[in-house]
């Protein structure tokens, strides 16, 4: 099976079906499938999400989909992080648009990471793998994968669940913006805490 015959196979009704089938493991496949995703960007998460959302009911697709797709996204960090002096992983390390991107988010942190994540089609493969290249704590960026994936994981189950409340019911979308506002400034705040302490933090003994 090559990877077009692949991709078109993973249909909503398809991917229901899959997770009807191994119901029994209980929320294991609606947590397996957008972890999977991470580490292979070319499946549908979005489809996976609305799955979620109707095989579980918006808040439990919700939650599933949201572990899963930062379990995923945290271990990719990990082990680009822990292997990124391997001959591979040099190569993209020396890449000219990979290294401004590595100083871009080293340089911004948090901030610019979590709006990234929020919006569903941002190539979250490349954040993580850039990300994990890069010398921006694992704190930080747990923070951003933790409060950016659940606001996009929640617009798209949202959106997926219902998706004509967005038209008929205006006030849920304004909801979706309000969430976002509040999530990036209680993680700027959180950031600022993180940084203070390291600031107050003894000079390393040599």
């Amino acid at each position: 099976m090559d990877l077009e015959t692949l991709r078109q196979w993973f249909t909503l009704e398809n991917v229901l079906a899959l997770i009807e089938e191994y119901r029994s493991f209980g929320p294991l496949p609606g947590i397996l499938l957008p972890l999977l995703e991470a580490f292979l960007p070319f499946l549908p998460l979005f489809l996976f999400v609305m799955a979620n959302a109707n095989a579980f009911g918006l808040w439990l697709g919700f939650l599933y989909s949201w572990i899963g797709s930062v379990a995923g996204a945290l271990l990719v960090f990990i082990l680009i992080r822990k292997y990124g002096q391997a001959k591979f992983l040099r190569v993209i390390k020396r890449n000219e648009k990979v290294q401004k991107l590595m100083g871009w988010v080293e340089k911004h942190g948090f901030g610019p990471l979590f709006v990234l994540l929020c919006f569903p089609f941002t190539p979250s493969a490349v954040v993580n793998i850039v990300a994990g290249l890069s010398r921006i704590s694992i704190a930080q960026y747990m923070l951003a994968i933790i409060s950016g994936k659940m606001v996009m994981v929640f617009t798209m189950s949202f959106v997926g669940h219902d998706i004509t409340s967005l038209v008929t019911k205006p006030i849920r979308t304004a909801i979706v913006a309000v969430i976002i506002i509040i999530l990036w400034y209680v993680g700027k705040r959180i950031e600022v805490k993180m940084n203070m302490s390291v600031e107050k933090e003894p000079p390393a003994k040599k």
